[in-house]
């Protein structure tokens, strides 16, 4: 019913998973994850406090392997796909005897990519491939395995609902939850390619590309972005039209006069001169 990628960047130690499935909100129901301990997924008939169960077992430095190994031994789990991923990248998967065919799992190195009633058996080699070929920064990495086995088939039954998380390796603290990444799609006729859509969004958020963000914030917020993208290239009109049509906008003046120390908007009112 469900297929999904947990991986770790060796480069900043952060830890991720990326899953899809034809259920309605699969990002509730699949990852368990804890900043500074590790990422998990719970799948086919999994019990559904089973996440926190193995996070627990991380916390107490007990190794994905041993923890996996356990659950897999209990009865109750026949039809129960779990993995774990640990700090420093341990991984270990393991898919019950019952769980609904097609399933599997592959584990490769500080990752795995688990799947269950998939609609073909490209779908998990597909994913690993994708996986350990792709470029880019954990989040899109995750993106373009959960791509792959899309495009593969995915789940036998269709498609719902994606979600994607990732988390530093070290723990929180006051300034900093430790989570990076929390985007979810809950019900769509293509979550993958939603999901997709919300990682490029937060990403020219976090990056500032206040071109893209003129074209694909919300409609309310575009003048500002497109003011702000305008002062960065030195196009006095269209940052003074983009001024204007803000203000036309119930509150907006009044919002700009709040905003006046803004380092970001006091470029936009010094090209404007």
């Amino acid at each position: 019913m469900t297929f999904s990628v947990l991986a770790h960047d060796p480069g900043t130690g952060d830890l991720g998973i990326a899953v899809s499935s034809c259920i309605l909100a699969v990002g509730h129901a699949v990852p368990s994850y804890r900043p500074g301990v590790g990422v998990v997924a719970v799948q086919a008939r999994s019990p559904r406090g089973l996440g926190h169960t193995l996070l627990a077992g991380l916390a107490e430095g007990t190794a994905p392997e041993t923890l996996v190994r356990r659950a897999a031994h209990a009865a109750e789990d026949a039809e129960r796909q779990i993995a774990v991923l640990g700090i420093g990248g341990a991984v270990a998967a393991d898919t019950g005897p019952g769980s609904f065919p097609a399933s599997g799992h592959v584990v490769g190195p500080g990752f795995s990519v688990q799947g269950n009633m998939l609609a073909s058996a490209e779908v998990l080699p597909a994913m690993a491939e994708a996986f350990a070929a792709g470029g880019g920064d954990l989040p899109d990495r995750l993106v373009a395995a959960l791509t792959a086995g899309q495009d593969a088939g995915g789940d036998l039954r269709g498609r719902q609902s994606a979600a994607l998380v990732v988390v530093r390796g070290t723990a929180p603290t006051d300034e900093d939850d430790g989570v990076l990444v929390d985007l979810r799609v809950d019900d769509s006729g293509d979550p993958v390619a939603q999901l997709r859509m919300l990682r490029n969004l937060q990403r020219a958020y976090d990056e500032r590309d206040y071109e893209t963000l003129a074209l694909f914030a919300p409609v309310g917020a575009r003048d500002l972005y497109a003011a702000l993208a305008a002062s960065r290239r030195g196009d006095r009109a269209a940052a003074r039209a983009a001024l204007e049509a803000m203000r036309s906008r119930p509150g907006w003046s009044a919002w700009l006069a709040a905003m006046g120390g803004d380092s970001r908007l006091s470029a936009v009112t010094e090209l404007l001169g």
